[in-house]
């Protein structure tokens, strides 16, 4: 009896643990009802680039753009799942972004291209204390923090996994389960983004877990 009490007492535990987490679904696996859309030079409508099917959504790649989640968030676990249904590319997540663009917003990316999936891009201006310049040299235009392992990526045609922490501003990456990088950023709260850049790829399982 006292084991069984000891037992109830943890469960009881954990379930309130699970209850106190925030769970915000940022893909329903039906629309983009929680999106807005950027296409570079307006060149078409939205609706030809980002589109659901099969509970995935597909980002064409051509031309480039972005989607970004119309609220803004910050301490929080971000899943995202995403495949090449034909030949591995290029695609990034975007995190933190400050202030909307097109072409490109001010944010942080977490890079997707193949072979360099977890390295981060800064993008419109925007800044991590892991970048080193070095002296002399001129500034990047889109400043990169390599990844810190090798590329932890699967085939084309297979799902991938990014888990992303964002705390206070510092970004920490795991793709398919291995460490790749860790960024820190000024900017503490900011939309979420997904790229259109290259060809044909394929997201879902997209959900962020806030912390307590």
């Amino acid at each position: 009896m006292f084991l069984a009490a000891i037992m109830s007492v943890a469960l009881f535990c954990l379930t309130n643990e699970s209850a106190a987490q925030q769970v915000i679904k940022l893909f329903n696996g039906k629309d983009l009802s929680n999106w807005d859309f950027v296409v570079d030079k307006n060149a078409v409508p939205a609706a030809e680039v980002y589109s659901v099917k099969d509970g995935a959504i597909h980002i064409k790649g051509n031309p480039f753009g972005y989607m970004y989640t119309k609220e803004k968030y910050d301490n929080y676990t971000l899943h995202v799942e995403w495949r090449w249904p034909q030949e591995a590319t290029n695609s990034g997540i975007f995190l933190l972004i400050e202030e909307v663009k097109n072409p490109f917003p001010n944010g942080i990316e977490c890079q997707l291209a193949a072979g360099n999936a977890g390295d981060f891009v800064c993008l419109g201006g925007s800044d991590l204390t892991e970048f080193i310049q070095r002296k002399g040299e001129a500034r990047p235009a889109f400043p990169v923090v390599k990844k810190a392992n090798a590329t932890s990526e699967k085939a084309a045609g297979e799902w991938n996994e990014a888990n992303i922490w964002v705390k206070d501003g510092t970004i920490t990456v795991y793709i398919n389960g291995v460490y790749q990088n860790t960024g820190t950023n000024k900017v503490k709260t900011g939309h979420i983004g997904l790229q259109s850049e290259g060809k044909d790829v394929q997201f879902r399982n997209l959900y962020i877990t806030k912390y307590k």
